[in-house]
This record gives structure tokens, sequence and C-alpha cells, in this order.
């Protein structure tokens, strides 16, 4: 039986991807950079940290675009909507979050995203309380896909990472927590599996009812 899990953020709790892909595909139009690497470039980076995403922006666009500037379009965009209209909860998680608080099973938060988003976030929508720790990209040196973030949850939950459960949507964040050893399941949102990720995931569901399922 599995004593924790550990979720990430934006894809899997809250249904935010998508607000990331448009503005991503503004900045794109904005810079006048090539729109058919577009939706290559958002895969790849989603999940990912400043650092590896500035590293993907300059090999996809071989541009002299700054790529922090680039991000911080996003980043604003994205905050500016959050603000004014909130996140929708993806399917099942509260159903989840709930079973897991039921059956005495630990949880964690491991998002690339900064704690005072995250916080922000997940106080808004009432599910803070759910979880028992949380790792924030800007707690850890090396992020998704490193298995870093993914370690420091199974460290704070005072797990083996065979014994948790690791949540994603990315490729980046698939690679993490296979990486670290945890049991991954990779629950599709925007992200189509390659034959990468079908070796690594364990389990790849449509929904995170599924994941009930699988705890029993």
């Amino acid at each position: 039986m599995f004593k924790a899990v550990v979720f990430d953020m934006d894809g899997v709790i809250f249904d935010s991807e998508k607000i990331y892909r448009i503005l991503e595909h503004e900045q794109i139009r904005k810079y006048g950079l090539d729109e058919s690497k577009a939706d290559y470039f958002c895969e790849i980076i989603a999940g990912g940290t400043k650092e590896t995403n500035r590293r993907h922006f300059e090999e996809v666009f071989h541009s002299d675009v700054d790529y922090y500037e680039f991000r911080e379009g996003v980043m604003s965009g994205v905050d500016d909507y959050a603000e004014k209209h909130g996140y929708e909860l993806k399917p099942g998680v509260v159903e989840l979050l709930k079973h897991l608080k039921e059956k005495g099973i630990k949880v964690a938060l491991a998002t690339s995203t900064t704690r005072e988003r995250g916080y922000k976030h997940l106080k808004r929508h009432g599910l803070y309380e759910y979880f028992d720790e949380f790792v924030f990209g800007d707690m850890i040196k090396n992020g998704k896909p490193n298995p870093d973030i993914y370690l420091k949850a199974c460290e704070l939950l005072d797990v083996k990472p065979e014994e948790a459960i690791g949540i994603e949507d990315s490729i980046n964040g698939v690679i993490s927590s296979h990486a670290a050893g945890l049991y991954t399941i990779m629950v599709i949102d925007l992200i189509q599996p390659n034959d990468d990720i079908k070796e690594k995931a364990e389990k790849i569901y449509d929904s995170l009812f599924q994941v009930i399922d699988l705890i029993g």
C-alpha cells in the first residue's frame, strides 16, 4: 500500500495549463517568433524551471529575444487572469484529496511555481488544508526534469520514494518523478504521452478519478 501521494499543481490540480498556453502563444506572436514551433516549445517547457526553459527557448527559436522578458510577459498575463477569474479545478481532484485524507495517506505538492503563487491558489480554492508538505520551485536548486523536487517531497513526508505516488501531466514532470523512484502516474491534460513517457509512467490516465480506483 502507498503511504503518500505527491501532486504537481498546474495541469493536475488546476486547469491552468491552457491559460499558460494561450499566453505563450501571444508572446510568441508579439516577438515575431516562428509560430510553427509554438506547440512544440510549449510542451517541452511545461513543468520546467526558468533556466532549463531558457535553454529550450534559445534552442527552438534561435532568437536574440530575452527569454526572461518573454517569460515575464507570460507570467504577468497568467497572474492577471488568475486574479480576475481564478482557476477551474481538474475533475476528481477534490474527491481524490478527500479520499487520501480518509485513508490517512500523506499528501505533498511538488511544483515548479513559486511558493507565493502556490499558496495563494491553494488557499483561494480551499485546498491548502489537504496538504502535509509543500516543495516549490524556489526551494530547490535543480528543478524538473531533475528528481530533486520529488526526493525533497518524500524526505519531508518521511517516506521512501517507492512508497509514494507521483502525479504529473507534463513530460518534464513524469521524467522527474520517475527518476526519483516514485510510482509515476501521468494524468493527461494538454500533452499526449510520447514513447519515452509511456516507458517511464506506470499508469497513464485520463482522469484523477482513476487514481482513486487505483488506491482503493
